[in-house]
């Protein structure tokens, strides 16, 4: 069998068709105590038929490390009409994103991996995790890499990590990326508030905080989130409203409680509350149930004029019940509140009348909104301003005159497909990545994307299959809505953009732990080791090199300085 191997950087994408570069692979890797550090080994057979290898995995730290299969996934969407040079391609097919599990056998001397595909005439990967305990002894450690087929050793491998005596840090500030409870339960075909349902959004809320996700979207009421006027998601309303006789209103938080118990056993520690307008321009309510009269009911949506009385009767009744049930929970600090979502400066005067309807019963709370409009924050309408990185340089400009936000968030979604960091499958892996040095450098005080698990078409007209649909029913670039797909037994399945914003956190929380160690000036050198400006927003290294650099001399200098 004609038969090639080469170990390739996380960052590398594998195509089928095309023999993958070595650029920015290593031999000998290196990471922290508390991180996941990668690597894939791609291969080429020449296999004539269908075919079947095992992969063997040895060293002394084996059971801390996981193989797994990076899967071609469907792209029939793969970019919008404005890209730049910076793509891998532009014409649909299938590409490397999911990491599929492999059935694994073990002895006391490897781990055997099954059903490794060795398809005639393609390049394929497998995706290498060495996860590394808070408390695993510092030195080196030898992992070696074999394929096997009908007893022949078609490759082996070997890599060498070095594991330095310092423990990875938490994240200091909020990453998050939406949660979709009613995307979960559509999948799955679960009952909303059942106990399979809450099991099942456990796994995906476990895997987010592996991932060094930290803040979750917590829907109060049904989020009205890419939702088609007029038209509704599946009610996932964690507040239970009843109007009484009188036409007042009463609350049960339960499953708010309850949702909270289940972020903070999970590693959660910020709670996003879900927009208490509608998206693009504060003008209705969203969708709220109520027991009304013996029946449940909806009593606001899109019918609901925002700046009517009987709303803002009603928010300031909700609003004064919820805060002392975060102060019961004692997550009122942590607690962030939204008005409405990417609002324009054409529907500025809507999105001011919201936010006066709310800003006293919410005064001293953390309240953040996604705009790329600099007027929004000139005119004191956005306490924390979450841009699109391809329009937040006049806030950077603004803070650097002393006239910003003391606390400047970064986004990314459809909108973003030029020049900036993203996570489109077609993208490079680098592009992804680089955002934890963006972050680092730019002291941005979060990070918001807006899919974690996106299964509906745009406007959540009906849902999708995700493993046949990576686009929204072709409304965004595939890999926009959704970052993990729906796995068997209620548990999610990874992807390599998964994994590649697990490295970009990783990379700012080594940062940030590097400055504790040596100040901000030597992490500012490993960024730009020669002193030139090649790291900015717009305008990076367009190569997988750079990064890898970049976090070998950010550990070489946390191991110097422990």
């Amino acid at each position: 069998m004609n038969f090639k191997a080469v170990n390739v950087s996380p960052m590398e994408k594998v195509f089928p068709t095309a023999a993958p570069s070595e650029e920015g692979a290593r031999e000998k890797l290196s990471g922290l105590r508390g991180e996941i550090v990668s690597f894939q080994l791609a291969y080429y057979a020449e296999s004539q038929g269908f075919a079947r290898a095992e992969a063997e995995v040895v060293s002394p730290i084996r059971a801390n490390v996981k193989l797994r299969k990076v899967a071609l996934v469907p792209c029939e969407y793969p970019c919008g009409p404005i890209v730049d040079e910076d793509y891998l391609t532009t014409a649909p097919g299938l590409y490397p994103d999911r990491l599929e599990v492999l059935e694994k056998v073990s002895d006391e001397e490897k781990d055997v991996y099954k059903d490794v595909p060795l398809i005639h005439g393609q390049w394929r990967s497998l995706w290498i995790d060495v996860e590394i305990p808070e408390d695993m002894e510092a030195g080196e450690y030898p992992v070696t890499i074999r394929l096997i087929h009908k007893g022949e050793v078609l490759t082996e491998k070997n890599v060498s990590l070095e594991v330095i005596g310092a423990v990875l840090p938490a994240m200091k500030v909020p990453h998050t990326e939406w949660f979709h409870s009613d995307c979960l339960a559509n999948y799955y075909g679960e009952e909303v508030f059942s106990e399979e349902y809450w099991r099942i959004v456990e796994n995906f809320v476990k895997t987010a905080v592996k991932h060094r996700y930290n803040m979750l979207l917590t829907p109060i009421f049904t989020p009205p989130l890419d939702t088609a006027v007029g038209g509704e998601r599946r009610t996932v309303q964690l507040v239970d409203v009843t109007v009484q006789a009188d036409g007042s209103y009463a609350f049960g938080f339960e499953k708010l409680d309850r949702w909270v118990e289940m972020g903070k056993r999970c590693g959660i520690r910020f709670f996003e509350l879900s927009h208490l307008f509608t998206q693009w321009g504060a003008t209705a309510a969203p969708k709220i149930m109520a027991e009304k009269d013996g029946t449940c009911q909806q009593i606001f949506g899109w019918d609901t004029d925002a700046s009517g009385e009987e709303y803002r009767t009603f928010l300031h009744a909700f609003l004064t019940a919820l805060k002392l049930e975060l102060a019961k929970l004692g997550i009122e600090k942590e607690t962030y509140f939204h008005v409405s979502d990417e609002p324009s400066m054409e529907q500025i005067n809507s999105y001011r009348d919201a936010k006066k309807a709310v800003e006293k019963d919410l005064e001293g709370y953390g309240m953040f909104d996604a705009l790329s409009d600099y007027g929004f924050y000139e005119q004191g309408l956005v306490q924390q301003p979450v841009c699109g990185l391809n329009h937040i340089a006049p806030f950077l400009k603004a803070r650097a005159e002393g006239k910003g936000p003391e606390k400047l968030w970064g986004y990314y979604c459809v909108g973003q497909p030029e020049k900036v960091t993203n996570r489109f499958i077609v993208q490079p892996g680098y592009r992804t990545r680089v955002l934890g040095a963006q972050m680092y450098k730019y002291e941005l005080a979060g990070f918001l994307q807006w899919g974690y698990n996106f299964y509906n078409s745009a406007f959540s007209l009906h849902p999708i299959d995700p493993y046949r649909c990576t686009d929204a029913d072709g409304a965004f670039p595939s890999g926009d809505p959704f970052i993990v797909y729906p796995g068997k037994d209620g548990a999610p399945e990874e992807s390599q953009r998964l994994m590649l914003m697990d490295e970009a956190m990783s990379d700012l929380c080594a940062m940030n732990l590097l400055e504790g160690l040596c100040g901000r000036e030597a992490v500012l050198a490993c960024l730009e080791p020669d002193g030139e400006e090649i790291l900015t927003i717009e305008e990076y290294p367009r190569n997988r090199e750079y990064l890898t650099a970049v976090r070998e001399r950010v550990n070489r200098k946390i191991a110097e300085n422990m």
